[in-house]
């Protein structure tokens, strides 16, 4: 990037710090600059574990060969679904992450709002949502669209609200810290499968879903119980050929 983008890029965003009129840790540089190096770091053990969770789910259905993420941030997870032999593609509102994701990621990147996604119908096989869906105002919408733009399924990997870190997490908004979550809404299980009843009404689909994010000392570390820090679940499209 030549100087004179870097200036025009940072005069464009320099008051950039609200979406849907709240403000926004990932329209904050303080924040999305250390991004990765968060994943790095302490939250290393449990992206292991996500991703586990996610590919156990996604590997049901051989139907999905194409994938958006939206809400990719700086494609953390974007990176990875070639593993798991999908071709991936990215979306995120956030131009600060990415930013740091066109650096990163060899795919295409799209800047947009997933209440309007600015995609054709079934322009994918499927989409997902990793620890995203928490930061939409309307749900319902978004689902709507979601299934709209994706063929087969869609994907959700979800901050749990059944966690014990939830309850510390609020604590530490009282005090002025942790601005991460102070505007997610946190879901369960039963929770996110009622708001998607509502959504897919009249459309033929099944669910399934696994926990995890449990100590490291537990027995087990994924179960079907709806308790730990993240859950996948997978909507699996029935009524299409």
């Amino acid at each position: 990037m030549s100087n004179l983008e870097k200036q025009n890029f940072q005069l464009i965003t320099q008051n950039l710090r609200k979406w849907q009129g709240r403000e926004e840790w990932f329209f904050n540089r303080d924040h999305t600059d250390t991004y990765e190096l968060w994943y790095e770091g302490r939250y290393k053990r449990a992206e292991i574990w996500q991703k586990k969770t996610i590919a156990q789910l996604l590997k049901k259905d051989p139907r999905v060969r194409t994938l958006l993420e939206f809400g990719c941030g700086t494609t953390r997870f974007t990176r990875w679904w070639h593993q798991l032999g999908i071709e991936a593609s990215g979306a995120d509102l956030s131009p600060f992450m990415l930013g740091q994701g066109v650096h990163l990621f060899e795919g295409d990147l799209v800047l947009a709002d997933a209440h309007y996604m600015p995609f054709k119908d079934h322009t994918f096989d499927a989409l997902a949502f990793i620890t995203t869906f928490e930061y939409y105002k309307d749900p319902v919408k978004v689902i709507r669209e979601a299934v709209r733009v994706a063929k087969y399924g869609v994907v959700f990997g979800m901050m749990n609200r059944n966690s014990p870190k939830v309850a510390r997490r609020r604590v530490q908004q009282l005090f002025g810290k942790n601005p991460f979550y102070v505007t997610a809404t946190f879901y369960t299980p039963s929770k996110l499968t009622a708001l998607i009843e509502e959504a897919l009404q009249g459309r033929k689909y099944t669910l399934e879903w696994m926990a995890t994010g449990l100590p490291e000392w537990f027995p087990v570390q994924q179960w079907k119980v709806p308790y730990g820090d993240f859950f996948g679940l997978y909507v699996k499209l029935t009524d299409v050929q």
